[in-house]
């Protein structure tokens, strides 16, 4: 079974996405949205370890993204709103770390 992890909150602030990055499976996918964009400022230790994470399914909202003036890397896929319906819809389970 797969599971969409959904991150809204600054990886700055709190140690969400470390949690996150713990529990990850081989056929989870990770999106960022919110504050939780933030985790692919340039030159970050966040940033450089989700950029080394091999198997790493990262999603980012566009809107949010662009909304923080961040650029998308390589190794990251942006999603628009139906985007993130669909990656809701081919995951088993969606889970929001609140």
């Amino acid at each position: 079974m797969s599971t969409l992890h959904v991150l809204s909150h600054s990886p700055f602030t709190d140690t969400r996405l470390s949690s996150c990055l713990r529990l990850l499976g081989s056929a989870d996918g990770l999106l960022l949205c919110g504050d939780a964009a933030y985790a692919l400022q340039p030159g970050s230790a966040i940033c450089s370890e989700l950029s080394t994470r091999s198997g790493l399914n990262l999603y980012v909202l566009e809107e949010d993204l662009n909304a923080r003036g961040l650029a998308l890397p390589a190794w990251a896929r942006a999603v628009d709103y139906p985007g993130f319906v669909e990656l809701s819809i081919q995951h088993d389970k969606v889970n929001t770390w609140l």
